[in-house]
């Protein structure tokens, strides 16, 4: 149920546990949405902005109870890959880009979720989601490099950028003082991401920031910091963008929500079975797509749900979508009454913040399990990473999406289908192919064929049917398809059907059908197939089908089975 719904059935006990949720969750909100920000080439103060107003549309329209949006390292890459080629250096361009790119993605997913199409991310394989997210962990990782380092190089794309890197660091222009606070901070982080009690974002950025402001190392050591954030509240805004910003924003946030609702509706599904709550996918689109316009509109840059976030919501004890809120609210406070607190956070702490979120996206043991059990889509993920590495996010995201089709096609147009008999001391017709034993009852082909019959494969399906027939070993008088699996018939399916049985009939083999489903049967109906064929031509089973064949056709070998009235 939405937020507002939830409202209803609110209950007083839950109160202080989401108070006390919030507030915790707080301390990750303020460095992680900064972080995401620069990460993103957009100001710091912008991601906090992309914090408290999503947090507040989703507590509104989100399904999930415990869910955490705001900015997030998986989107980074993609809001970069836009703003900066276009933004020409010019921050509030880069702001205008972001933003609209916001609208875009959260009207794209409000659309989809009104027209209930929640499960199309669903066609987006393990495989292909773990080569873009690879990916893109990647692409993120080497961007933040050059602030870790202490310089700043020309983006190119990731492999050219991690040559720049190295050229830099060759000349000498590593900042020494920034780099081990940058790694300290990262270290320290990645360390106490084990003890899931303790902070470690922080433990680390609260550090990070004491050395650099006792030490003055801003000043002595050249270390970029935050500097002071501007005071107040974001405010309604429209993003404008030029003429020439129209087609990379478009592409850009419907990127943005291919990538976020494939990330939300996995994490959503996680934390219902937790909670033991009913699962939306279309509501959780409209609340996505809700909180992407609320940052569009109000100064701030898409979002997701965040697995690292959400996690510390639930293990502080949260109950429902006012955590996030009261979460927001702190955020609102600490801009309105002080706006200063972070104004010596070191930029490479934050790169460190991103770094170590980049980290966490990349998935090996997903991987090596993909290859033990299935080495072509083991392949398949290392096409989508490779995609992302060479061509860029966008790009790379495109090729994924693109391949996930073609895969869906694939196994819809080229599905398994086989002969059947019947194998000595096993129940029922069997493939052939498996069991090369298994008898065939001469003059009767039983063929079954293990997909939806629709305009993709219909051609195919009648060329195996004819080949099935070509290939028996006695002349086929029946030809019975085995059509249990067969879930749908499409028109021009239906059409090849009636060609496939004049062909038939035209060598005086008669086409009949068993175990088809009653949805099914129904649309042969309304396409006419029934009148075709005959009512006679249709069996509730195999069983049934063989033995008014039996009836009809004498043989020299018959089962006892088959002998039954």
């Amino acid at each position: 149920m939405s937020g507002l719904a939830m409202l209803r059935a609110y209950k007083l006990a839950w109160l202080p546990h989401d108070i006390f949720a919030g507030l915790v969750l707080t301390t990750m909100l303020v460095p992680v949405g900064i972080a995401y920000a620069v990460a993103s080439g957009v100001p710091g103060i912008y991601g906090l902005y992309a914090t408290i107003v999503p947090l507040l549309a989703y507590a509104l329209f989100g399904p999930s109870r415990i869910l955490v949006l705001g900015p997030d390292s998986s989107l980074a890459a993609i809001i970069l890959g836009v703003a900066l080629p276009l933004s020409y250096g010019d921050p509030n361009r880069a702001v205008a880009l972001a933003s609209m790119m916001a609208v875009v993605s959260g009207a794209v997913c409000i659309l989809f979720g009104l027209a209930r199409l929640g499960f199309v991310t669903e066609l987006l394989s393990k495989p292909i989601r773990y080569g873009y997210m690879n990916g893109i962990a990647l692409t993120v990782l080497i961007s933040q490099l050059p602030k870790i380092f202490g310089f700043s190089i020309e983006s190119d794309g990731p492999l050219r950028n991690l040559l720049a890197i190295g050229s830099a660091i060759v000349a000498g222009k590593t900042n020494w003082t920034s780099f081990a606070i940058g790694a300290g901070t990262l270290a320290v982080i990645l360390l106490l991401k084990r003890t899931p009690r303790i902070p470690g974002i922080l433990v680390a950025v609260v550090a990070a920031t004491l050395i650099v402001s006792m030490l003055d190392l801003s000043g002595r050591a050249g270390v970029a910091v935050l500097g002071p954030l501007p005071q107040g509240l974001p405010a309604f805004s429209i993003p404008w963008i030029t003429y020439e910003d129209i087609v990379p924003v478009l592409v850009g946030g419907a990127a943005v929500a291919v990538v976020s609702f494939a990330d939300t509706s996995v994490l959503s599904r996680v934390y219902a079975v937790r909670t033991g709550t009913a699962t939306n996918p279309n509501q959780e689109m409209i609340g996505l797509g809700a909180a992407n316009l609320a940052a569009g509109f109000f100064q701030g840059f898409p979002v997701s749900s965040s697995s690292s976030r959400t996690p510390v919501a639930e293990a502080s004890g949260a109950r429902t979508q006012l955590t996030g809120v009261v979460g927001a609210m702190a955020v609102a406070m600490l801009l309105v009454a002080a706006p200063n607190l972070l104004q010596h956070l070191p930029s490479t702490a934050l790169a460190a913040i991103v770094i170590a979120s980049a980290i966490g996206l990349i998935e090996l043991d997903g991987l090596v399990r993909i290859y033990r059990m299935q080495l072509w889509e083991f392949w398949l993920s290392i096409a989508c990473f490779a995609g992302v590495a060479v061509f860029g996010v966008i790009p790379g995201i495109g090729l994924a999406i693109g391949i996930a089709v073609i895969e869906f096609l694939w196994h819809g147009w080229r599905p398994y289908s086989a002969v059947l008999g019947r194998a000595k001391g096993v129940e029922g017709y069997h493939d052939i192919t498996r069991y090369p034993n298994a008898q065939r009852i001469p003059g009767l082909v039983l063929f079954r064929w293990d997909a939806p019959l629709f305009f993709a494969n219909a051609e195919l399906f009648k060329d195996r049917i004819l080949e099935a027939v070509a290939q028996s070993p006695t002349p086929v008088r029946w030809l019975v398809v085995v059509a249990e699996p067969v879930t749908n018939v499409d028109v021009t399916a239906a059409d090849s059907l009636v060609e496939l049985n004049s062909a038939l009939h035209a060598t005086r083999i008669d086409l009949r059908f068993a175990e088809l489903k009653d949805p099914v049967k129904d649309k042969l109906k309304r396409y006419g197939l029934f009148s075709e064929l005959g009512e006679g031509s249709f069996f509730p089973t195999v069983d049934a089908a063989v033995r008014s064949y039996l009836d009809t056709h004498p043989v020299d070998w018959l089962d006892s089975e088959d002998r039954r009235p």
